[in-house]
């Protein structure tokens, strides 16, 4: 007797490879509406204003005269690169930028360095080092004005008197380098937390092998430290130079742009709100903006490479 078996039909399933376009324009804005105010917001309050004044910026706008204004092209821009006043502002924010960010980060250094050993009372004296970076731009400018350089009633000028010195005016005998103490006094926080964060990430093993070898304390800061600083003191300079070249509020609150320490923003604001030439400073005013979208592309350009350092670490 012979078993006769039949096999079941085949069954073909049919299985759709579209992908479900609808489903997923759905879901990507159901992910990215929440975003939408914060952009539209964004848009509206930086470039927006920003496209106003590039275009204000080829015109020869004078508020007192709003019926005379007309288009110029870029005679703005070239008045602005050729007038004797303007080139030295200009010239004066390089001066001002490079000391301040020089010495803050000579000075952050050493800091770090102290703040990276063990002793007792170092998170106080972190919290206290962090303080000055943590004061209002203008009531820092106002510190130093009134409480340290006033030559009647000033901490400096008393210090000298009480030791038998000199009363200099210390604004008037050297403004620039007055507004620049003051920067530097409040940048160098700045530039400490972003060196120690560095110091705290170098390779303990390294740094125990080199003393075990007999390397000395210098030898190990030359070769090993400083090597490893170098990403972070770029970092620090360029976020530094953003900043510092657009500072207005201690040249306007110390010298009020005088005795040679008008810089580029306060030329803008000369030129917008006393001389009311509103394409002349809408001019200088992208310019700075130029200038520091140059410098934070590099900045960006070295937080990429910091982290991807840190990747390849792990």
């Amino acid at each position: 007797m012979t078993a006769t078996t039949t096999a079941p039909p085949a069954t073909t399933t049919t299985v759709s490879t579209a992908p479900p376009q609808s489903s997923d324009r759905l879901r990507a804005w159901a992910t990215r509406a929440p975003l939408l105010p914060a952009l539209i917001f964004m848009v509206a309050v930086t470039q927006l204003p920003f496209v106003a004044t590039l275009v204000i910026s080829f015109f020869d706008w004078n508020a007192l005269y709003p019926k005379a204004r007309h288009f110029t092209g870029f005679d703005n821009y070239q008045q602005v690169l050729t007038d004797a006043d303007l080139r030295e502002s200009v010239w004066t924010t390089v001066l001002l930028t490079v000391a301040v960010v020089v010495a803050s980060l000579v000075l952050g250094l050493a800091l770090a360095l102290l703040l990276d050993r063990k002793f007792r009372g170092r998170g106080v004296v972190r919290t206290l080092l962090i303080a000055p970076f943590l004061v209002v731009p203008v009531a820092a400018a106002l510190l130093w004005k009134h409480v340290l350089y006033n030559p009647e009633y000033g901490l400096f000028n008393g210090l000298l008197h009480y030791v038998g010195g000199p009363q200099p005016d210390w604004i008037s005998g050297t403004p620039l380098l007055a507004v620049e103490a003051s920067l530097v006094w409040q940048w160098t926080p700045f530039m400490m937390l972003i060196l120690l964060a560095g110091l705290q990430s170098r390779d303990q093993q390294q740094m125990e092998a080199a003393r075990v070898d007999g390397a000395s304390d210098w030898q190990i800061f030359r070769y090993l430290t400083l090597p490893h600083l170098r990403r972070y003191l770029e970092l620090g300079a360029l976020l530094g130079s953003i900043y510092i070249v657009q500072n207005f509020d201690a040249v306007f609150t110390i010298t009020s742009g005088g005795l040679g320490t008008a810089n580029l923003p306060y030329t803008v604001y000369q030129s917008f709100y006393q001389a009311h030439e509103n394409g002349l400073a809408s001019a200088a005013g992208v310019l700075v903006v130029i200038g520091s979208i140059i410098i934070a592309t590099f900045a960006l350009r070295v937080v990429s490479s910091l982290f991807r350092e840190e990747v390849g670490r792990a």
